[in-house]
């Protein structure tokens, strides 16, 4: 049975989610839908990627990805799918394919342009349910839309290296539910940049020399459990996905705080990778 997932902005209070499914189950009665997140800040394109990424890898190939953030259609704001790591992805171009892809090319692009044959403006709802149901009944990509070579790339998804291969300057793209700060910087970038080199991290008025594996390996095991003193310290690791996330020890943004409440470190603000030479 085929699988169509949904991000989007849409939260759960109105009504765009369940008309989405609904208009999915209209066309389709045997489809498994799936929700991804429907808690993307607003038109927040980088945080859209993020969670996708790091997400649709976990589904059989084959999946039906529909992306509602950012989504109205416009002369400057494509529709297009994309078959990508036998995956399907359908979205605005509006730069969020560009972390997805990465260094992945996709198989087939097109833009849609079906958009002559729906009366409704509610986008996710018309266009993208259409091609999405036109895919899972095991329609072309060609039928929908003409082939296109590339996609749109914006600023802030990819962080950018000094000329003198010293600094990394990236900045916060994802902010999770424990209030931890997710940068655009890889631990491939760091690696590759890095060379083994010391470092300092910058982030506000935070400094940080090291980067950790797991989030317990701050705390010193040996110690006293009532001297130890760690709940709400800052630190910083490359997390499952392998971006480096700059967090607190248990965090909780309700209690002890989080790096995105103490450190100021909100979306868009700058962390900066500064390499010492020995």
């Amino acid at each position: 049975m085929p699988i169509i997932t949904l991000t989007t902005d849409f939260g759960w209070k109105d009504p765009y989610v369940g008309a989405v499914k609904g208009a999915i189950y209209k066309e389709l009665e045997h489809i498994n839908i799936v929700d991804i997140s429907h808690e993307v800040s607003p038109f927040n394109i980088a945080e859209a990627a993020y969670i996708i990424k790091n997400a649709y890898h976990s589904f059989p190939d084959g999946t039906i990805h529909i992306i509602g953030v950012d989504a109205e259609h416009t002369p400057e704001n494509i529709h297009i799918a994309v078959l990508l790591n036998e995956h399907y992805f359908i979205c605005a171009d509006n730069g969020v394919l560009a972390l997805i892809m990465n260094k992945l090319r996709p198989e087939k692009l097109v833009q849609i342009n079906i958009h002559d044959r729906i009366s409704s403006n509610f986008t996710t709802l018309d266009a993208f349910v259409s091609t999405a149901c036109h895919i899972a009944r095991g329609g072309t990509l060609e039928v929908i839309g003409k082939p296109i070579s590339r996609i749109r790339v914006i600023s802030g998804v990819t962080p950018k290296i000094s000329d003198s291969k010293n600094v990394i300057h990236g900045q916060v793209i994802y902010i999770d539910n424990y209030g931890n700060s997710v940068t655009n910087i890889t631990e491939d970038i760091f690696e590759a940049e890095g060379k083994g080199r010391k470092f300092e991290i910058s982030a506000r008025n935070e400094r940080f020399n090291k980067i950790y594996k797991r989030y317990s390996d701050l705390v010193n095991f040996e110690e006293d459990e009532k001297k130890r003193d760690v709940d709400g310290k800052g630190l910083v690791i490359f997390n499952s996905a392998g971006y480096l996330e700059l967090a607190t020890y248990k965090s909780n943004p309700l209690t002890v705080g989080s790096a995105s409440s103490l450190f100021g470190l909100q979306i868009n603000a700058p962390v900066i990778i500064t390499f010492i030479e020995s």
